[in-house]
């Protein structure tokens, strides 16, 4: 089963099925490195942080907490910032434990020659993805393939695996069984590059990658984008949703066909009203893939709309970010629904921009450009996209957004939910209802007043 992440509590962890094979983890949005790693019998509290050396990072460590059994999520969620804590200032939680285990052990045996996994991937980390810019999420994703998934390998010399491709090949096929065809080959492509990666520092490895002993699993692009006969039915359930901050995020998603990790980043600095453009400082790619989103009326509005009621909602937090939340973070930080809520939602939402872009007469070249895609072929040098920014793409954007809420047709002024998000003063109407209340829950009155 592949990792999730939920709000941990005593009554979610409670609810979390027992894995049918190997272990997941549960991992909480709120406290970023606490999690419940799920087994077939036992649920465990741990944490997962990185330990760091004169500022830069020395390795990852898990540290167990405790059984869910044993205490609660609350006392759980204490000893994790502790911790966590700990682990951020370069120590240990458990350093004296280990230091006692130790003297207590015979003197462990020599050890085997050659680069591990472990030390491989650590020096991939630090010396390819860290210094290339990579950014945490894709940081995260590589360590969850080599940490959790390949986890008995870390301490074997990847010689080992080299002289014995079959047990790679084996492994590949263990994983898709339990996780699926898309993990497997994801965790297999991870693998390969540390491994090419370790070869340039240690030439003693064999030329012939083992991974290449594997038959990989076909993938196909799933299709699950949106025409605009589909959209009024989305809009509904989007204008149904209580949180009016989720609900701007999702439709600048399907407005703007931006990747969402990076849409939950932008901030208030990053909105030039005056050119109509929206800045993403780390895309996926990193910062060298920063760029600018020419923004439709529609848009406007709808990243209007979010800074007010983050305003409102989160006055602290909406000083820092656009779509703020009660998070760590500080902001919105899961842009999953239950599909009964939203039945599209992510990256179903850019397959429906791409699809209704090519409704609105828009070139592949220019949704392209409009994504932030590389464009393929010797022609991508010569394109430099800013001068496009401010009158073409801008066009096309204002198109794609105007077929999507032409597909509305009448939706709006008839549907009563669709009014009270999209008609004009709206949002301002809302909020002072929402005041109104607020004052009198405090027990003002406008006598008293």
């Amino acid at each position: 089963m592949a990792d999730i992440r939920i709000l941990l509590n005593d009554k979610t962890v409670a609810r979390l099925p027992a894995a049918t094979s190997g272990q997941y983890r549960a991992r909480d949005t709120e406290l970023k490195g606490f999690y419940v790693v799920v087994g077939k019998r036992r649920k465990t509290f741990a944490v997962q942080g990185d330990l760091r050396e004169a500022g830069k990072r020395a390795s990852s460590i898990t540290v167990t907490i405790g059984d869910a059994r044993d205490m609660a999520t609350r006392e759980a969620r204490a000893t994790a910032k502790e911790y966590l804590a700990k682990i951020s200032r370069g120590q240990h939680p458990k350093a004296e434990e280990l230091a006692e285990k130790e003297e207590a052990e015979e003197p462990a045996a020599a050890p085997i020659v050659g680069i591990t996994l472990r030390a491989a991937w650590e020096r991939y980390r630090d010396a390819h993805m860290v210094r290339k810019g990579r950014s945490e999420r894709t940081i995260d994703s590589y360590r969850d393939h080599v940490e959790r998934i390949f986890k008995d390998w870390l301490d074997t010399p990847l010689v080992e695996l080299a002289d014995d491709p079959a047990q790679v090949a084996t492994k590949h096929d263990e994983i898709t069984k339990e996780s699926g065809p898309y993990i497997a080959n994801g965790s297999m492509r991870t693998l390969r590059a540390i491994y090419n990666h370790a070869r340039k520092t240690n030439r003693g490895l064999p030329a012939d990658n083992p991974v290449n002993a594997i038959d990989w699993n076909q993938e196909q692009r799933r299709d699950s984008g949106m025409g605009p006969a589909d959209l009024t039915a989305w809009f509904m359930q989007v204008a149904a949703m209580g949180n009016p901050i989720r609900r701007e995020f999702h439709l600048m998603t399907l407005l703007s066909g931006c990747r969402p990790a990076a849409l939950m980043e932008v901030k208030p600095e990053h909105v030039d009203l005056r050119r109509r453009v929206l800045h993403i400082p780390k895309p996926k790619g990193g910062a060298k893939r920063a760029f600018d989103i020419p923004l439709s009326r529609q848009m406007i509005l709808s990243l209007v709309r979010a800074m007010r009621f983050g305003r409102f909602l989160h006055p602290l937090e909406a000083r820092v970010w656009i779509f703020p939340a009660d998070s760590a973070a500080g902001h919105l930080v899961e842009q999953k629904e239950a599909r009964k809520v939203l039945s599209k939602w992510g990256n179903d939402l850019r397959q429906s921009y791409r699809t209704i872009a090519t409704t609105a007469g828009v070139s592949e070249f220019d949704a392209r450009l409009l994504m932030n895609h590389a464009i393929p072929g010797v022609n991508a040098g010569y394109i430099t996209r800013h001068k496009l920014l401010e009158e073409h793409l801008r066009s096309q954007q204002q198109a794609i957004s105007d077929t999507m809420f032409a597909a509305l047709g009448e939706t709006v002024k008839k549907t009563a939910v669709m009014q009270a998000w999209l008609a004009p003063r709206a949002t301002h109407d809302v909020i002072k209802e929402a005041r109104m209340a607020r004052l009198k829950e405090n027990g003002w009155t406008a006598k008293a007043a």
